[in-house]
């Protein structure tokens, strides 16, 4: 599996706090079945003002401590990005890192409040020639309200990443519910961890993969965290990628009659 979202970096932002816990994580995630993981901080304007060159000084400097410790784990760099009024500019200067220098990026909503003129950027930035991948939409306080929003962003070219602790209800029963929701429109493109610790966000996958085969489908489930990874490492062009694809629960042999209702009751009512 390749995981295009995880905070390694050891002291970069509110990932990995030191050395020793990236190597723990990167432990972790090898354990897991992950072989590739794109080191992703944030970049936050007055918060986290990491750089281009700082992180990938510091994917260097972990990928030396990677051998050294012998964890058979590839690291790239790429970034968590956080809406700005530049960010065509930005990424046409390379101020802002794309995913192991392809054109697809992660584009990070602000968590509480919606952002204006969201689906404008998003089209400004396509037409540009880049691919927005929309970190965790589920997890955002304002998603039910702007649920159409992120579907009308998959129409128009976005991908759409959710959080593996998500599916799994690490985030509560809302966030659980709604990342079914997303899977079961058929617009998630990617499944990542978002691995921040040791703990209650671990650099893991297989067990969020699992449950998204519960709802797309084993060889979709699969396509979430591999084949699609590797066609943005492979810098491929949108049209020639799966696109996502559901598997309704009636035909899933491995999805039972509890979690079966459980779909269509959130498919034809929506999330709570």
């Amino acid at each position: 599996m390749i995981d295009m979202h995880c905070h390694m970096l050891p002291g970069i932002d509110d990932g990995a706090r030191d050395l020793d816990t990236a190597l723990s994580m990167a432990r972790l995630a090898v354990d897991d079945g992950i072989t590739m993981t794109v080191c992703t901080p944030h970049i936050y304007p007055g918060l986290f003002d990491n750089t281009v060159e700082g992180i990938q000084a510091a994917v260097v400097d972990l990928r030396d401590a990677l051998k050294r410790a012998q964890i058979p784990l590839e690291i790239t760099s790429g970034a968590d990005i956080q809406i700005t009024p530049d960010l065509v500019q930005g990424l046409r200067s390379g101020s802002l890192p794309t995913l192991h220098h392809s054109r697809y990026f992660l584009f990070e909503p602000p968590h509480h409040i919606a952002p204006p003129g969201m689906l404008d950027l998003l089209h400004n930035v396509i037409l540009a020639g880049y691919i927005p991948v929309i970190t965790h939409p589920e997890r955002l306080s304002y998603v039910e309200e702007y649920y159409d929003q992120f579907l009308e962003a998959a129409a128009m070219g976005a991908w759409l990443q959710i959080t593996g602790g998500a599916l799994l209800g690490r985030f509560g029963h809302r966030v659980k519910a709604i990342s079914e929701r997303f899977l079961a429109a058929g617009v998630v493109h990617l499944l990542a961890s978002d691995g921040h610790n040791l703990k209650n966000r671990t650099p893991e996958l297989s067990e969020a993969r699992a449950a998204a085969a519960l709802w797309v489908g084993k060889e979709e489930a699969q396509r979430l965290v591999q084949e699609r990874p590797r066609a943005i490492l492979d810098d491929l062009e949108p049209g020639a990628v799966s696109p996502p694809h559901v598997q309704p629960p009636s035909s899933n042999k491995n999805i039972d009659k509890g979690s079966a209702s459980g779909f269509l009751g959130r498919l034809l009512g929506g999330a709570r």
